[in-house]
């Protein structure tokens, strides 16, 4: 079982930026129920939503304390031990959002097509993992459809609107690559669909959108 705070961050508290940067009278994406708990007493849900906003931009999440901590790697995240990605930490989302896969419309905050790129469970690989985030370094293993094996989050410095920076890392291990999975694997694990598909079926902007799909891919 996962060692949880004895005193968990009231959810409320941490969602409220959130909730803040959003009309939920014009987005799909969930306000987050403010009495929801863990979805599981022995496991943590992990997930990465790819999403073609103002930038195409991978979101990496891992639960803990209620929400899904959240980080946003420009460039997705690499099985190549050598490779170190930007990762620049965003606010929590609702556990809800580890279910989300739409369109956000243009005008809203983080407008644009968002596709469940890969989803499971994360184990930390350290003892307290409140303590490795406020030191600034994380070291977990994910069980994902996509990605598995030890990482490490190394947090470096702030960036120019105060989001702190950090490193997503692959450690060295039997999952270790040096393939381009997010070429390779470009598909929703949910829907099996690609950016383009998802915005055509949601009425978002098909164009934009397709502009994050690997070129060569084909829609169906």
């Amino acid at each position: 079982m996962i060692k949880r705070p004895a005193v968990p961050s009231p959810r409320k508290a941490r969602l409220r930026e959130y909730q803040s940067k959003r009309d939920f009278q014009n987005t799909p994406e969930p306000s987050g129920d403010p009495s929801a708990g863990p979805r599981s007493k022995s496991k943590l849900l992990y997930v990465i939503q790819k999403h073609q906003a103002s930038h195409l931009h991978y979101d990496f999440r891992l639960e803990w304390c209620g929400v899904l901590v959240s980080w946003a790697v420009p460039k997705g995240p690499s099985l190549d031990p050598s490779v170190k990605r930007l990762a620049v930490q965003v606010e929590d989302h609702p556990l809800e959002y580890g279910d989300f896969e739409g369109v956000i419309p243009q005008g809203e905050y983080g407008g644009g097509t968002v596709l469940l790129w890969d989803r499971g469970t994360w184990t930390p690989e350290v003892p307290d993992v409140d303590a490795a985030l406020q030191k600034g370094e994380l070291k977990f293993s994910l069980s994902g459809q996509k990605l598995s094996g030890s990482w490490v989050l190394i947090r470096t410095k702030r960036n120019g609107a105060g989001r702190p920076q950090w490193l997503l890392i692959k450690h060295r291990d039997q999952f270790a690559s040096t393939k381009d999975i997010e070429a390779e694997m470009p598909r929703s694990v949910t829907s099996a669909k690609l950016l383009a598909e998802i915005a055509r079926e949601h009425h978002g902007d098909v164009a934009r959108a397709a502009k994050g799909d690997p070129v060569g891919s084909r829609a169906r």
